[in-house]
C-alpha cells in the first residue's frame, strides 16, 4: 500500500510549530465528541500533548494530503504519523501503517 499523507494544521493556537522537525513521531487520536468536527483527529507529541489537528479544509490540507474526514476510516482510534516536511503552509506527515 501507499504511504498516506496527512497535514497537521492548527499549531499555532497549541504550542507554535518552530520545533517540528523531519522524522519526529506523532500520535493520532479521534476524537468523536468534538463539537466542530465529528471526524476531528488531534495530533500529539510525547510530553507535550496536543499540538494540532489532522487538517479537515481544502484550505488547510497541503497538496494531495488526505483531510480528516478521508482519513478517518482508515486508522483505528489511534494511530501514528512520521513528520516528512515543515513546509510554510503545513507540516505534512504520513502514517505509519
Amino acid at each position: 500500500m501507499d504511504k498516506i499523507f496527512f497535514t497537521i494544521a492548527g499549531t499555532k493556537h497549541h504550542h507554535g510549530r518552530d520545533f517540528f522537525e523531519p522524522h519526529m513521531t506523532v500520535k493520532l487520536v479521534k476524537e468523536p465528541d468534538n463539537e466542530y468536527d465529528r471526524e476531528a483527529i488531534r495530533v500529539e507529541l510525547e510530553g507535550l500533548g496536543l499540538v494540532g489537528y489532522v487538517a479537515n479544509s481544502p484550505y488547510t490540507v497541503v497538496g494531495e494530503s488526505y483531510s480528516a474526514g478521508r482519513l478517518y476510516d482508515k486508522i483505528g482510534d489511534t494511530a501514528e504519523g512520521t513528520v516528512l516536511y515543515v513546509l510554510p503552509e503545513g507540516i505534512v506527515c504520513y502514517v505509519k501503517l
